[in-house]
């Protein structure tokens, strides 16, 4: 890889940058952010051709040759699709089989069936943690929606007692568990362990959702005590079916990825040597491609064909969840390249030297840098992907279960507080019938605990691991 830097190129990328070279750096860096920034929310750019452009402007203004900082992004681009781009995929119809085979409803039916009038919140956080497992979240917020809408009308209930909890559950999801884009992402970035990061990550999700989701919506409910809006309850994808997979097959479909790649954790810490056959079948067997894959196919039958589905109807499935995520696999790629261009620039070994005097946790500051992309640009993935790249260098020398936790730190980051330039804002904002303010005082509120809880867990995590 070119390395790129303020001295036009310097010769070795461990050498140290000079005082001068910080400076300059720095200036390019914030300059590139800010350019992103400035085309999302001003000029509401794409945040594609907006990364792009950042990162150009990034390599010219660290005194690179345009074309070694083009270089730098086509690589970190094509680096970045090739190792998430395929799981991305996969997660996307996976998703799609769950949500058109009627899957989805039928883990929602059966818990709803089982809960009380006082167990319902819990009950709406563990089917948004099921259900938004393999799924991207506003995905999830379309499945979830007509199920919360419902729920609060038949119960009587303050539409935040039981939308909370739900949102809180995808959420939390979304930005620390793979195979979510943000989590794969900063797990390839920073060389993390992906089935010590999801074992983790489901440690620190669990009372993160607790808090953000049940426990908070109570609040929630009493400053904002709104009804579910009638024309905004849809139709449910299983309405039209005649039939639907059973519960306990469908669960176990959307675990069985899950359940594969912390198996491989599992063996890898128990047995701990490379050569040893056992080691490498669960090396194969639980990478996530495999796992993801292995889901899909078994998926086709377990959810498609107990639907009732033709095999026409199961490739119809496939084919149209993989239009939608077009945006998505363009935005992370672009992410991707984005890191490329800092990290090749230097601003890696940068933030390594700068961060020797600071009496700082790494963990604390991946959390800053996040949440300071995050309430600049609005983007949970973009935020996660340009705070893996800039701390990279500083996991070089942790632990497999302190990168893990640096992943962590990125995605709680990731979440603060979601505000008017956040796509998912203005989603729940409709969806609920709420006013920017009342939106304010629920969601965002909501987003910036799991942001503060998680951290707080992954920095306990790391007293003690």
């Amino acid at each position: 890889m070119t390395h790129l830097s303020v001295e036009m190129l310097a010769a070795d990328a461990t050498e140290p940058i000079t005082s001068a070279g910080h400076a300059q750096l720095g200036i390019a860096v914030l300059a590139g952010i800010a350019v992103i920034v400035l085309l999302i929310t001003k000029f509401k750019l794409h945040a594609f051709l907006s990364l792009i452009i950042g990162s150009l402007v990034l390599g010219a203004m660290a005194g690179a040759p345009l074309d070694k900082a083009i270089t730098s992004f086509s690589t970190g681009l094509g680096t970045t699709v090739a190792g998430t781009g395929v799981l991305i995929a996969l997660g996307a119809i996976l998703g799609k089989l769950l949500a058109d085979s009627g899957g989805a409803d039928q883990i929602v039916d059966t818990i709803l069936a089982k809960a009380s009038r006082r167990t319902m919140p819990w009950a709406m956080v563990l089917i948004a943690g099921i259900v938004g497992l393999p799924i991207f979240f506003e995905v999830g917020i379309v499945l979830l929606i007509p199920v919360v809408l419902l729920v609060a009308k038949r119960g009587n209930f303050s539409l935040m007692r039981i939308g909370i909890p739900a949102l809180a559950g995808l959420s939390v999801m979304h930005g620390l568990i793979p195979p979510h884009p943000g989590p794969l992402v900063a797990i390839d970035a920073v060389g993390a362990n992906l089935g010590v990061t999801l074992a983790l990550g489901v440690v620190v999700a669990i009372p993160t959702a607790i808090i953000a989701g049940p426990l908070f919506s109570r609040y929630a409910a009493r400053w904002v005590d709104i009804r579910p809006p009638e024309k905004m309850v849809p139709e449910r994808a299983s309405d039209d079916l005649e039939k639907r997979p059973g519960f306990g097959i469908t669960v176990a479909t959307v675990l069985l990825p899950v359940v594969m790649m912390l198996a491989k954790a599992l063996v890898d810490v128990v047995i701990d040597d490379p050569a040893a056959g056992a080691q490498r079948v669960f090396d194969v067997v639980g990478s996530p491609l495999i796992a993801l894959l292995t889901a899909v196919v078994v998926a086709m039958f377990t959810l498609g064909r107990a639907a009732g589905f033709t095999r026409g109807r199961i490739a119809a499935t496939v084919e149209k969840s993989l239009g939608p995520i077009a945006g998505v696999l363009l935005i992370v790629g672009a992410g991707g390249g984005f890191k490329q261009t800092l990290v090749d620039a230097g601003v890696g070994q940068m933030i390594l030297d700068v961060s020797k005097g600071w009496h700082l946790s790494t963990l604390l500051l991946a959390w800053l840098i996040a949440v300071t992309i995050r309430l600049a640009t609005g983007s949970a993935t973009v935020a996660t992907i340009s705070a893996a790249g800039l701390v990279a260098p500083l996991a070089a020398d942790m632990s497999t279960t302190h990168g893990a936790l640096l992943v962590l730190a990125i995605g709680c980051g990731s979440l603060f507080f979601s505000h008017v330039n956040d796509a998912g804002f203005w989603l729940v904002k409709e969806y609920f019938g709420m006013s920017v303010g009342q939106t304010l005082k629920t969601w965002s509120v909501m987003e910036t605990l799991i942001s503060v809880v998680g951290i707080l867990c992954v920095l306990l995590l790391s007293l003690v691991l």
